[in-house]
Formats: structure tokens, sequence, C-alpha cells
């Protein structure tokens, strides 16, 4: 059986930044877009927690059927 390592992307330029419309409360996710071949996404109020990572075609296709 083959066992396979999940490597955890290199995140340390990534430029976090929150939706505008948090209205500034800090409860939302906060999206790090300017990473080469994924944009990551965690937790405002944790952000030392987990983070979700996309592609950037999956991320356009999400934030498209949000709108």
């Amino acid at each position: 059986m083959s066992q396979e390592r999940c490597v955890p992307p290199d995140l340390a330029n990534a430029t976090w930044r929150t939706s505008s419309y948090s209205g500034g409360q800090g409860e939302c996710v906060e999206v790090a877009p300017n990473l080469p071949r994924l944009v990551p996404v965690r937790d405002s109020k944790r952000p030392a927690g987990p983070v979700l990572a996309f592609g950037h075609g999956a991320w356009r296709a999400f934030v498209g059927e949000l709108g």
C-alpha cells in the first residue's frame, strides 16, 4: 500500500485580506490571492488555525456562484 504525504503549502508570502463585506467586525474569512498556485482561506478569528487551499479556477467558480 502506497503512503502519500500531504505537504502543507508554504504560506510565508501569503498576503491575507478580509472581505469588504465583513464591516471590520473580524467575523469573516480571510483569503490570500497573491500566491501563484492556490488561494488559501482561513477564519479571521483564528489566523493560526486550519487553512483550506483552493486552486485559482475553483476559487473563481466558487466566488462567481456567490454573486
